[in-house]
């Protein structure tokens, strides 16, 4: 990604956030900053866009990804940008997807959008899989997979953790429906 006038990015994680945004052309001209923040709840990261931008036209729109300051693992709390690269490249991937579907959203649909995700638990699950849905169309596939084993996989991570993430987001398997699908419809002549 060439144009990085427009992204706010800390230095600590500026590697590993252009790698992600480098699956993700079609973003070169949408502002984003990157923030750490103290606590997010229920999550490591969140993006969404920056709240007066909304109430003006979809042009002028811009968008920020909070990163939770530490990730805790079984009580033991971590510092967010020392996980493995290619999980917070994965993570990262994950949240672009959601800008990518806010992108397509009107300004009404995105408030609507907004009213859902906190009131629909269904809502939530389809916005949590549409941005894993982005990433993988973007390529993403190698760093979301890693992402998600990382958290299936890591004997410290509550179950209950655990049980969300295979709850409101895409599976292993599912990602690789998606993979094949994206290559089959790339290889028909």
């Amino acid at each position: 990604m060439s144009n990085l006038k427009n992204k706010t990015i800390p230095k600590n994680i500026f590697t590993k956030v252009t790698k992600a945004l480098s699956y993700f052309p079609s973003l070169e001209n949408t502002p984003i900053t990157f923030k750490f923040k103290k606590n997010i709840k229920k999550s490591t990261m969140q993006a969404q866009p920056e709240f007066l931008t909304v109430l003006f036209g979809k042009k002028h729109r811009r968008y920020v990804i909070f990163i939770s300051e530490k990730f805790k693992i079984s009580g033991t709390e971590l510092k967010t940008r020392d996980i493995p690269y290619d999980v917070f490249v994965g993570w990262i991937g994950h949240e672009l997807g959601h800008i990518m579907d806010y992108e397509e959203m009107s300004n009404l649909e995105l408030i609507w959008f907004g009213f859902k995700y906190i009131l629909l638990e269904k809502h939530i699950i389809n916005a949590e899989r549409k941005a894993d849905h982005f990433a993988v169309k973007q390529g993403m596939e190698d760093y979301i997979m890693r992402t998600k084993n990382f958290i299936l996989n890591h004997a410290d991570i509550t179950q209950t953790y655990k049980n969300r993430m295979k709850r409101y987001y895409l599976s292993p398997e599912e990602i690789m429906q998606l993979v094949n699908d994206r290559d089959n419809v790339t290889l028909k002549p």
